[in-house]
């Protein structure tokens, strides 16, 4: 039984042949290392010969051949591999072993919803801060991607074993807090609109509209935000209000350190930061020539609090694709504060919704957007968590809210979660079978195990904790539904092709048990995404 993933293992073993002079300095982050699934090109594939042939001077298959006898040698039994071959001109290719395959599938029957975790995060601390949306009305579909993004890759690097926290950091400073009072009070500046403004409006009482505006934010986060993100199953562990930066004059100490590291200066009456000794490509202002603080200033307080206060390992924003030229001077000051690598930045890209083929504007402005409530009324938490999780962050989305809303296996979310039910409902048909103690899962006869569906649907299991892995390491989120869809179709198809019930005692048996593992990993796939894994439907 593996203690790692086959990806890891894979490295290690590279690891091992690099010491024994096939490349010493080679630089393992450029290695690739593909799940392939193929009966012709075996479950795993690598181009490291290609990377390691110029720096040992020698041909990439003359490299794969030497990598090929050092990972043999590592595996004398083939307990973990049934045969790794050369092909073309250097890829090496690797097919798992029947032995590795069902030792795994043990591993998932001993540790059920466990199987997985992993300890790459090492128990130190991360905060995640997402969403973050400007507290001056309901939130809309745009915010929701953050939403969504941030509570799976949480969810994610939890598994992964990091001790994680999740933040709403909430804007109730600056000019959008001004105008949000000025709408709520129906002066003439008045910019938002909306039957939230009117209501806010019969509460407001007094003149002053920044007040106004910081009393209204207040009462939208309580009444309306905080309802909404846990109607879409987000639960965050903090809310930090920005006003706290400046009451605890948390911006002016942080102002006040980099000074002493003279890392300030005055120019044209502002007060400027020297990030351009930090990588960025220009110094950026902290104070503007009429006192005001930028919101840079603010940015820096809040994330020495989170390295300093708090004492985070790690931070990860995520924020929208507007806030691009934002990062370069954040990430200076970060490391002016001595925190240089802590924070990761996560932008993702806009929302388009569609419906009958048309776009849907949305506009807090103008009164006239498609709030999250609204979404989640029309399709339901599971399916919008699911869309929103689909592309890459770096992908504009086009949410479908046709095809959001058909249940039939048209629906990505339908197919996976029936493919959970399917299998809930052959187990209450054999009432009588229960999980085997660990004694006993050691002793089922999974040789048996031998159709070409079976044997897809162990490789689809156990590339869970690989999922986790890679998705902790590179925040590639949409990694998890894809896995998802991969592992319900080799569910479904396994289902068409092998009967379970109907089977002689020790292969109904071995069937039934693959069923449970299965189970076990939809279901906590499905809840690393936030998703409901039914048992009916």
């Amino acid at each position: 039984m593996l203690k790692e993933t086959i990806k890891t293992y894979l490295i290690s073993a590279i690891i091992q042949a690099k010491k024994e002079g096939v490349s010493p300095d080679f630089d393992l982050e450029r290695t690739e290392i593909e799940t392939k699934n193929s009966i012709i090109y075996g479950d795993y594939s690598t181009n490291i010969a290609f990377l390691l042939a110029k720096e040992a001077k020698k041909q990439p298959k003359a490299i794969g051949a030497l990598l090929k006898e050092k990972i043999e040698g590592l595996d004398p039994k083939k307990d973990i591999f049934e045969k790794i071959e050369i092909r073309g001109e250097g890829f090496i290719n690797f097919f798992l072993s029947k032995t590795a395959l069902f030792s795994e599938l043990k591993k998932i029957l001993e540790e059920k919803e466990k199987y997985g975790n992993l300890k790459t995060g090492k128990g130190r601390s991360l905060q995640v801060e997402f969403i973050s949306a400007n507290p001056t009305g309901p939130l809309t579909v745009g915010n929701a991607r953050g939403g969504v993004f941030g509570d799976c890759l949480a969810s994610i690097l939890e598994k992964s074993g990091w001790k994680t926290e999740r933040e709403y950091y909430v804007n109730d400073c600056g000019k959008q807090i001004l105008a949000l009072g000025n709408s709520v009070l129906k002066n003439k500046e008045a910019v938002y609109r909306g039957d939230y403004i009117e209501a806010l409006y019969r509460e407001m009482k007094g003149k002053n509209s920044y007040k106004a505006g910081q009393a209204a934010a207040k009462k939208i986060i309580e009444k309306i935000i905080k309802r909404t993100v846990k109607n879409f199953g987000i639960e965050y562990d903090n809310w930090f209000f920005e006003s706290d930066l400046h009451y605890s004059r948390k911006i002016e100490k942080a102002i006040a350190y980099l000074e002493k590291k003279n890392l300030i200066y005055k120019k044209d009456g502002a007060v400027w930061f020297k990030s351009k000794k930090f990588g960025d490509i220009r110094d950026r202002v902290l104070i503007k020539k009429d006192g005001e603080k930028t919101y840079l200033a603010g940015d820096i307080a809040y994330h020495r609090y989170k390295f300093e206060e708090k004492k985070f390992d790690k931070a990860i924003n995520i924020w929208g694709a507007d806030h691009y030229g934002d990062i370069p001077g954040l990430q200076a000051g970060v490391w002016a504060l001595g925190h240089k690598g802590k924070l990761d930045v996560v932008l993702l890209q806009f929302v388009t919704i569609f419906e009958k083929g048309k776009t849907k504007k949305m506009s807090k402005r103008k009164g006239v957007f498609k709030t999250l409530d609204d979404l989640l009324e029309s399709v339901g938490k599971d399916v919008a968590r699911f869309f929103f999780l689909e592309r890459s962050a770096n992908a504009h989305l086009n949410f479908d809210l046709d095809l959001a809303r058909e249940q039939s296996e048209k629906n990505p979310v339908y197919y996976i979660q029936y493919a959970h039910a399917r299998i809930c409902a052959i187990l209450r048909k054999c009432a009588k079978f229960q999980i085997n103690p660990k004694s006993k899962i050691q002793n089922l006869k999974l040789k048996l195990l031998k159709h070409p569906s079976e044997l897809a649907l162990i490789k689809q299991l156990i590339r869970l904790p690989e999922i986790v892995g890679d998705t902790a390491r590179d925040y590639q989120v949409q990694r998890v539904p894809q896995y998802a869809l991969d592992l319900a179709a080799s569910f479904h198809q396994f289902y068409r092709d092998c009967n379970v019930l109907k089977e002689k005692e020790d292969l109904k048996t071995a069937r039934l048990n693959l069923l449970l593992a299965t189970k076990d990993v939809l279901r906590e796939t499905l809840r690393l995404m936030g998703i409901f894994a039914p048992k009916k439907m």
